[in-house]
């Protein structure tokens, strides 16, 4: 193998395999977020059987390595199911199922810091259980789940670099193969952890003008 010196292509093919890394990462994000807030919903209105299920996916997905799962949609759904499906498939499969048990879990934290006595006033004013979740539950959940919500959201992003493995193109799979030319593993990890540090950075400040944002409204509302 020849090993050669930096090239301002390189600058390209890390601006290409960040690009890749946030495409995923923001895809993920917002399908996790919609499913593990669905289920939340599905565990507040105390569905017979599917609340139950849906708790212990959420429990299997957030306590088991986010490597092994990828493992087993990449390799065990065409083995077992004779499914195939692509390193971006099942890259999407796994970060969104993974993001959405810890959506879950904070969703149902937050709901459940809501006290009862609220929900109670709420149902004797003649309020259905989709207007109390909607106007007394919701807006409150947000506000005390938004920060760890943050903090989960810069988490995922960081997970991201281990589709590598499956042969995506991403920001870590780009670091390794300018590694293997140049041989100057400082460097390019170095430029590889500064491009995610400062993505989770952007991450963390937008998050917390939206939390901000969201509890200045909420404090306005009496909440």
């Amino acid at each position: 193998m020849r090993y050669t010196e930096f090239t301002s292509y390189d600058l390209i093919l890390l601006a290409q395999g960040l690009g890749v890394s946030l495409g995923l990462f923001l895809a993920t994000s917002a399908i996790g977020l919609v499913l593990g807030t669905l289920w939340a919903v599905a565990r507040f209105y105390r569905v017979p059987v599917l609340s139950q299920g849906l708790t212990l996916l959420a429990e299997l997905l957030k306590n088991s390595p986010v490597l092994v799962q990828l493992f087993l949609v990449f390799f065990g759904l065409p083995a077992f199911a004779r499914i195939n499906v692509t390193p971006v498939e099942a890259a999407l499969i796994t970060l969104s199922l993974n993001t959405a048990a810890f959506v879950f879990v904070i969703a149902v934290s937050g709901i459940e810091a809501v006290g009862r006595d609220q929900i109670e006033a709420a149902r004797v004013f003649g309020l259905t259980r989709w207007q109390v979740l909607r106007r007394v539950v919701g807006p409150q959940a947000i506000a005390f789940g938004i920060g760890p919500l943050i903090a989960l959201l810069v988490n995922q992003l960081q997970v991201t670099s281990l589709i590598s493995v499956i042969g995506i193109t991403d920001l870590t799979k780009v670091g390794n193969i300018l590694n293997l030319r140049t041989l100057k593993p400082f460097v390019v990890w170095s430029v590889v952890g500064l491009l995610y540090y400062g993505a989770a950075k952007l991450v963390a400040h937008l998050g917390a003008r939206l939390e901000t944002r969201l509890r200045a409204h909420n404090s306005w509302r009496g909440l």
